[in-house]
């Protein structure tokens, strides 16, 4: 029995805990903010765009500290750059939290800045998270195989977070940010524990390899390729559609009569749980079918999914499998009658789940030298998680909730373009070698 591997392999499962944790908190923290849109409607008379903004805040992080983030990586290294993410994480929720305290007139920017350093936080895990998971579990099929069980993880926070807001307002007149005090609760508890964790455990640098080129140049070359700036629209375009549509959805059944807010969150998690479904399956044929079909037959089935949402009549309603709350307040598993036009919309998860991963190969694919800029970018365009749905929210407010999907319709025209024309590297004759 080789007893240095064994001890290297127990020194190993407290920091990949500890990274499936992070991954896990990444997509907590960020669904936290559209359902708190919800809150900020009733307690401050909001608008559907004005309740979007602090998921604008925390997704427009992401194009402020993106770049730096990777030279801050580069920089102090995979330890220290994630022991500053969660304390910067902890210090957002923190912010978030104190706004349930403050007077009416300052509430609402006190949270709009606490998402905004959140977002930060959530910016760096994304940095650090997937090659540390990677690393950890030893690179090749086993590192690939931690990564989607953290991406499995990301995906239940992401189902838990609305139907946990949405039970904690329930059906009250007028929901209240300090209703919503026990998420944050369980987000500052988990940030806490992970940084002293962090502190004491010793975890291995992955290697940052270095060019001898500056940052500037390699940035300028990834923007040569044409396929590759079309790649970080369609991110900029996939990140808006995935948010905006399950949150304009939640805001638009929580409005309805036979649905309500409670129902509505859960609705709202069933999307985010079809992703881990898609996620699932899209990894296990990964490996057979191309990201360019992939991508193909997702945007094109998802183009059909939001017509069908948005012209099918809102009378005709079906039953969904959602956890329910009882009026004595215990919860259990069972059908919730909606529109049919939501069904259609939950369903939208199964498409925009495998996209990430396709539009990235196909943006970077012959990047060569330039992959690591080229990423950097990507990390950048992932604000359009904030600002697409809070446009999709203003159209909402001019012209109501469903003609409001015709943002998510357009989104999707654009990725499929993308899988079948944009995605071609026209630009082969680039030098990429160092």
């Amino acid at each position: 029995m080789n007893t240095t591997t064994t001890n290297q392999g127990a020194n190993r499962i407290v920091p990949i805990v500890m990274m499936i944790a992070l991954f896990g908190m990444i997509s907590f923290v960020t669904n936290l903010a559209a359902p708190m849109g919800q809150v900020l409607k009733e307690q401050f008379g909001a608008s559907n765009l004005q309740g979007l903004l602090g998921n604008a805040a925390n997704f427009i992080a992401y194009a402020v500290m993106g770049i730096p983030g990777g030279i801050l990586l580069q920089r102090i290294g995979y330890k220290k750059t994630s022991l500053v993410a969660i304390a910067v994480g902890f210090t957002g929720v923190l912010i978030q939290y104190f706004s349930g305290h403050a007077g009416q007139a300052s509430a609402f920017g006190i949270y709009l800045l606490g998402a905004f350093v959140a977002g930060f936080s959530m910016c760096l895990l994304n940095i650090v998270v997937n090659p540390m998971l990677n690393t950890l579990g030893g690179g090749g099929n086993k590192g690939n195989q931690l990564i989607q069980v953290g991406g499995s993880f990301n995906s239940i926070m992401a189902t838990f977070t609305p139907a946990f807001v949405g039970i904690l307002i329930g059906e009250t007149a007028k929901a209240n940010i300090k209703d919503v005090f026990p998420v944050m609760y369980i987000a500052m508890a988990v940030f806490a524990v992970v940084f002293v964790l962090m502190l004491i455990v010793s975890i291995p640098e992955p290697h940052i390899s270095t060019s001898k080129e500056p940052l500037k140049n390699l940035m300028s070359g990834a923007l040569q390729f044409r396929h590759f700036i079309l790649g970080a629209v369609a991110i900029f375009i996939y990140v808006g559609v995935e948010v905006g549509t399950p949150y304009i959805m939640m805001y638009w059944l929580s409005e309805t009569a036979t649905v309500g807010k409670t129902i509505a969150g859960f609705v709202a998690g069933t999307y985010w749980l079809l992703m881990m479904v898609g996620r699932m399956v899209g990894a296990s044929i990964g490996s057979k079918v191309s990201s360019k079909s992939m991508l193909t037959f997702a945007s094109a089935v998802g183009i059909i999914f939001i017509l069908l949402a948005i012209f099918l009549p809102t009378s005709m309603e079906v039953s969904l499998p959602v956890i329910q709350r009882s009026a004595a307040g215990a919860l259990s598993f069972g059908l919730a009658q909606v529109p049919v036009n939501a069904m259609f919309m939950v369903l939208v998860g199964l498409c925009t789940s495998i996209m990430w991963g396709g539009i990235f190969n196909l943006a970077v694919e012959g990047l060569g030298k330039y992959l690591a800029a080229a990423s950097g970018i990507f990390m950048v365009m992932v604000c359009g998680g904030g600002i697409l749905p809070a446009i999709q929210g203003w159209v909402a407010d001019m012209t109501g909730y469903l003609t409001s999907y015709w943002v998510i319709v357009a989104g999707f025209v654009y990725l499929l373009f993308y899988a079948l024309i944009g995605s071609k590297n026209v630009n082969t004759d680039i030098n990429t070698e160092e």
